[in-house]
């Protein structure tokens, strides 16, 4: 059984350092979509648990990849915009205002999730098509995660959403924390997994 690790929106694979760091010697790979260079998908060779962040998660709800056997969520989601969740016409700015000055709105977005302002040159075709998947994607009838793990201030998932995200799935929310679970607080999201398994 290998971890199979997927990124969200504006960040690449390595958001996952420090959890598969922490998860050792527990078989990982993470796939990258290819935001800041070449996007990478490798064979978890087997069965394999799904581990999306934000994006990632939606991604694997709806298209789970071959051999997953099972799911977690983290600062996740089932779908980003409309009733109960980001109103679209946010997202719609967003989109509109990427087309223009694609640096801005990715740094203004890593920012406001908690990290830092990226790094490289990136790859304007990758983030615009999913920005247009965030907007378009509804995973509610898509693969249901056995856990789901939140940030109890996330800044970008509002409070309602994170109630209602994946519902009657079992949740844990750590107080005081964001967006960037793996970045931000690696062992306890390894820790969580380590439970799960």
């Amino acid at each position: 059984m290998r971890l199979l690790f997927l990124h969200g929106w504006g960040f690449d694979a390595s958001i996952w350092h420090g959890v598969r760091a922490a998860l050792a010697p527990i078989e990982t790979c993470a796939w990258d979509r290819g935001y800041f260079g070449a996007a990478s998908q490798p064979d978890p060779g087997g069965p394999s648990i799904a581990i999306g962040h934000s994006l990632g998660s939606l991604l694997f709800a709806v298209a789970p990849p071959p051999g997953c056997v099972g799911f977690v969520a983290i600062n996740g989601f089932d779908r980003f915009t409309g009733e109960g969740r980001v109103a679209p016409r946010l997202l719609d700015r967003m989109r509109a205002r990427f087309a223009e000055a694609p640096d801005a709105v990715l740094d203004d977005f890593r920012l406001r999730a908690g990290g830092g302002a990226h790094q490289g040159t990136l790859v304007r075709e990758c983030l615009a098509a999913d920005l247009d998947r965030l907007a378009t994607i509804d995973g509610r009838d898509g693969m249901m995660p056995q856990l789901v793990l939140q940030g109890g201030e996330d800044p970008i998932l509002p409070a309602g959403m994170r109630d209602d995200v994946f519902a009657g799935t079992p949740r844990m929310t750590l107080a005081g924390a964001g967006h960037l679970l793996p970045v931000s607080h690696p062992d306890w999201c390894a820790a969580r997994i380590r439970e799960l398994l």
